[in-house]
């Protein structure tokens, strides 16, 4: 394991904070600065200069946002949202954890979070009245009622993501999931967070950072804003381990999900961009070494669906 990066201490910006109720955009994705770089990266298949990465992947997602939960269920045939479960199932968090969430738009993994938090504080209060049965219904129903059941103990999740249109998708899911407590959004960069240092409990990318122009940077960042003993976990698409499956993912990738997203999205070079991305990202023990390298200890991770996607666990320690 290679040995940790001391996380630099930087000024931070304030986070600008969006409650659910509010108007607006935030975001937390990649780095837009507008000074040139002169440097080139690559843009799925294509060499392009950073700057323009970033513009280019900030369209994809403007174009696809009101149709990226139909066709993430389209694409993966549902299997998704259990490959989200299962990640917040790894994550096992307790009441009180504060969550950052980047690249997370649409709510998939806060709104997750906030479930597994919700289920957790219901599973105590059950606890707590099956050893006191000889309390009224009046006192149960008080027990219920104490200190607000939707308070989540304290948990928080932040949500974070540069796409105004990806905002919008997951203000509307929140709205209509009936969510008041524990949710925000930030405007910031993935590459220079707008957080004090050692704030967050976990942090999770779903999704993301294969987006990202710097992933070194983006896990720097991640390191600095958890707090001790504070968990990174990332869910992305990854390298197929068997020869057969990568056959015919290869097959299907290349000549079926642009094709959905032509006929459901209306832009097949969006998901054409999105398919070649999963291709250019490191496969799991490289990717492993780059979190080792940002200074998290512990760092394993776990194949689903052989491999399909990987979900990337780490510590800073």
């Amino acid at each position: 394991m290679a040995a940790p990066i001391r996380a630099v201490s930087r000024c931070w910006r304030r986070p600008v904070l969006w409650p659910w109720w509010r108007r607006g955009t935030a975001g937390c994705l990649f780095s837009q600065h507008t000074h040139s770089s002169g440097r080139d990266t690559h843009f799925g298949f294509q060499t392009v200069s950073e700057e323009e990465k970033g513009d280019r992947v900030y369209r994809v997602f403007e174009s696809v946002a009101q149709k990226y939960d139909i066709m993430n269920d389209s694409m993966s045939l549902g299997i998704h949202r259990l490959w989200k479960d299962w990640l917040i199932r790894h994550m096992n968090p307790t009441p009180g954890t504060q969550l950052l969430d980047v690249a997370g738009g649409t709510g998939d993994i806060a709104f997750r979070f906030i479930n597994y938090i919700r289920a957790q504080r219901e599973k105590l209060i059950r606890n707590q009245l099956k050893s006191q049965q000889n309390m009224s219904w009046s006192d149960i129903s008080k027990s219920y009622s104490h200190d607000g059941l939707g308070s989540l103990m304290g948990s928080q999740a932040v949500i974070c993501d540069i796409n105004k249109e990806m905002l919008k998708v997951g203000k509307e899911k929140l709205l209509q999931m009936g969510y008041s407590d524990g949710l925000s959004w930030v405007a910031g960069d993935a590459e220079e967070l707008p957080f004090a240092d050692d704030k967050f409990d976990v942090y999770t990318i779903a999704f993301g950072i294969r987006n990202v122009t710097h992933i070194e940077k983006a896990l720097e960042e991640a390191y600095r804003v958890l707090k001790p003993g504070g968990r990174f976990l990332c869910l992305e698409f990854s390298q197929v381990n068997n020869p057969l499956l990568a056959r015919l993912y290869d097959l299907y990738s290349f000549q079926v999900i642009p094709v959905l997203g032509e006929v459901i999205a209306g832009d097949w070079k969006s998901y054409q961009y999105l398919v070649e991305s999963i291709r250019r990202f490191p496969p799991q023990e490289k990717f492993k070494e780059m979190i080792e390298d940002a200074g998290f200890f512990k760092v394993n991770y776990h194949n689903l669906t052989s491999g399909v996607v990987a979900v990337h666990s780490g510590f800073k320690l």
